[in-house]
């Protein structure tokens, strides 16, 4: 998603299109993302991890290759969507197979752990993607992607083992809906699921308007975006360091209120640059690099939180938890882009409200789903315990 985030403005000089039509090979995508998630969960739970993964990267890997041939714009978002569409294997499966090998202790830890190396490749991508398009064009962005994930496909065939040792029936797609039913139901899951979705609009609000933003509004080149892009990504980097280590000794609750409060701050800063008239990559990068700190902090904990509701399920409870996601950012990408004035405003109000709705939908959690409120690990884990208890009295 984010080598290609630099060439937005050239891809749209390209195919002359509209802002809005050229935001649709984000958007768009996102949308395939939501939806495979629903998929790739349930099939994972059933089928094994492995499998799944394999296939999602062969579909990744189709779609790279139509969108380097794409002639028009249409057809590259219809590329965009099946690369987006295999893509999404690797951001639903990565959190299962970390709840089956490490269980619920461990995973927010290790989750956040392994966040930080993942965004080394995000954290790098826009500035690549910067000096391939000023090098070549945004047909060479795709090139790229396809290399790396002809490797990533190496590497899964050869050291990918199976995690899921407990394999359930999979009896069709009512089955897979009425697990989605069962997990909304639950007030716990939805306020770490929906926390997790509305924060991600926050990111995604940002990533779909500042290209236009550096590039459009202030006249710098691709380049300079996926350099100052880096402290974004740094900034969610040293996030998941402090949930690293503080999960355990401070609870993941705790943590999603801290990192919560940091992501409000920052954009309170956001606001007080741009209502002073001052617009420059640094007054822009740095509250934001605050507000996505704060969001470093408590994704891990609500992804870590929603998956252990109901630990059995965890492949379906990460599918539904990343179809929100990115359902919801989808459609924040795409209006933001409607609304683009040729200010920052419109991304800082849009991302203020991905801030808000999740402090209100992680506050609805707390207090309709979990009798420990802010508890420690272990008050969490009692909660898990009287969770999976409860189904299996049922069951």
């Amino acid at each position: 998603m984010q080598i290609f985030l630099p060439s937005l403005p050239a891809i749209q000089a390209s195919f002359a299109v509209s802002t809005s039509v050229a935001q649709m090979t984000l958007s768009v995508s996102m949308v395939a993302i939501a939806l495979s998630t629903l998929a790739y969960g349930p099939l994972s739970d059933r089928y094994g991890r492995r499998p799944v993964m394999i296939l999602g990267l062969l579909i990744f890997f189709v779609g790279t290759l139509i969108c380097i041939l794409a002639g028009t714009i249409w057809v590259l978002v219809f590329g965009r969507v099946i690369q987006a569409a295999g893509g999404a294997v690797g951001m639903v499966l990565s959190r299962a197979i970390i709840r089956d090998i490490y269980g619920p202790d461990e995973a927010a830890k290790v989750i956040a752990t392994l966040t930080m190396v993942l965004v080394s490749a995000p954290m790098l991508a826009p500035a690549i993607g910067g000096v391939l398009q000023d090098l070549f064009d945004w047909r060479s962005t795709f090139v790229f992607a396809g290399l790396v994930s002809l490797v990533v496909f190496v590497l899964i065939l050869r050291e990918l083992q199976e995690t899921n040792r407990t394999q359930i029936p999979f009896a069709g797609v009512m089955d897979m809906v009425d697990g989605f039913r069962q997990l909304l139901k639950s007030p716990a899951y939805c306020g770490y699921a929906f926390h997790a979705a509305f924060s991600s609009m926050v990111f995604f609000s940002f990533i779909s308007a500042a290209p236009y933003v550096m590039v459009n509004v202030m006249g710098r080149p691709p380049t300079e975006y996926g350099l100052y892009f880096i402290m974004v990504t740094f900034g969610f980097m040293c996030g998941n360091f402090v949930t690293s280590r503080l999960s355990v000794r401070v609870g993941i609750n705790r943590l999603i209120v801290i990192g919560s409060c940091c992501a409000a701050v920052g954009l309170l800063f956001a606001y007080a640059f741009l209502w002073q008239g001052i617009l420059t990559p640094v007054s822009l990068f740095l509250p934001v690099m605050i507000t996505i700190f704060g969001n470093g902090m408590a994704m891990p904990n609500t992804q870590a939180g929603a998956i252990n509701v109901f630990p059995q399920m965890a492949g379906t409870a990460s599918g539904l938890s990343g179809f929100l996601q990115m359902a919801i950012a989808a459609v924040a990408s795409q209006t933001v882009a409607i609304f683009h004035d040729g200010t920052a405003f419109p991304m800082i109000h849009f991302m203020t409200t991905g801030v808000i709705l999740s402090i209100v939908a992680i506050t609805i959690g707390f207090r309709f789903g979990s009798p420990y409120g802010l508890g420690t690990l272990a008050a969490e884990k009692a909660l898990h315990s009287e969770t999976l208890t409860a189904m299996q009295r049922r069951a």
